[in-house]
């Protein structure tokens, strides 16, 4: 009696376990048919101890991951919407405009000085749909496999003069008062240089474009390891809400702000500041203005 004891005991145990197994993996295979139908919130329970339980987290871990791409893939679905959207606004209308300014100038329509000012107007607007285009390429260029970047060890004093220069004459255009401040001695940071020069032409574009300012001030300078660049204005500013998204793609201040714009030049200015192993953080007070701060590693 007790060895048939000994022999059932160990069998029936083996069948108990052989069942929670065959359990398990059923509860596996539903969790995973419901995955394939779009819920990533299910998650299969097992306890440490049990066999399948390796197998279990390997595909909770799974579906985690699954979930994180459906969400990005939402995300990105969404900003592709907005995008388009965004390209039948920025796009076509100041293109239709434009045309209609070229055709009225070319039929005769309008003559004189009348005809010089439809000009005038559509080579400003040509430019903005050009501004317009190069942005919405960097944005592109940022997001594909392709995009690389010459890195390289530079003074980044002397290339920040440079950039500066050649924006000193849209200053005074723009009757916007400046003030910069370079130190005479080298801060010398591995960068790639175009990346560099157009976060800081966004940077200062977004000040011309929308702050409503009409006074900026540059400055460079020496902070523990980094060298740190500090772009303020005196303009309209941004509310505390806003400040939390302005990085983001596509994202356009309502309060005090001028609609035209993409809405992706901050969000290339942070992306390419991240590449470049910097930092970028942006303090305003509305009715006061807005500061940016970037902090790029020194070199040895």
């Amino acid at each position: 009696m007790i060895i048939i004891v000994a022999v059932l005991f160990p069998v029936c145990s083996s069948l108990l376990i052989v069942r929670r197994v065959k359990k398990q993996i059923l509860e596996m295979v539903d969790a995973l048919e419901d995955v394939k139908k779009g819920n990533g919130n299910r998650r299969i329970l097992s306890e440490t101890h049990e066999l399948v339980a390796p197998l279990a987290y390997e595909i909770n871990d799974i579906i985690l991951s699954y979930e994180s791409r459906l969400l990005a893939y939402h995300q990105t679905e969404e900003t592709n919407r907005r995008l388009m959207t965004s390209l039948s606004h920025d796009v076509r209308t100041p293109l239709t405009t434009l045309i209609g300014y070229l055709d009225a100038a070319h039929k005769g329509i309008a003559t004189g000085k009348e005809r010089d000012d439809y000009i005038e107007t559509a080579r400003r607007k040509a430019h903005d749909l050009k501004e317009y285009i190069d942005v919405l390429f960097d944005w592109f260029k940022l997001g594909s496999n392709e995009f690389s970047m010459n890195i390289s060890t530079i003074d980044l004093t002397e290339l920040t003069r440079n950039i500066l220069i050649d924006w000193i004459p849209i200053f005074e255009d723009t009757q916007v008062d400046f003030s910069i401040d370079i130190p005479e001695q080298p801060f010398r940071v591995r960068i790639d240089p175009d990346g560099y020069m157009r976060i800081l032409n966004n940077l200062i574009q977004n000040v011309i474009s929308h702050s409503h300012a009409d006074k900026i001030e540059i400055s460079l300078s020496g902070q523990g390891g980094n060298i740190k660049i500090l772009l303020r204005d005196n303009g309209v500013g941004i509310d505390k809400e806003d400040l939390k998204h302005i990085f983001e793609r596509l994202y356009k201040c309502d309060k005090g702000r001028s609609e035209k714009g993409s809405g992706l030049g901050l969000s290339i200015v942070h992306q390419l500041v991240e590449k470049l192993n910097g930092t970028i953080t942006a303090d305003s007070v509305p009715g006061k203005g807005t500061v940016f701060t970037l902090l790029f590693p020194l070199t040895d």
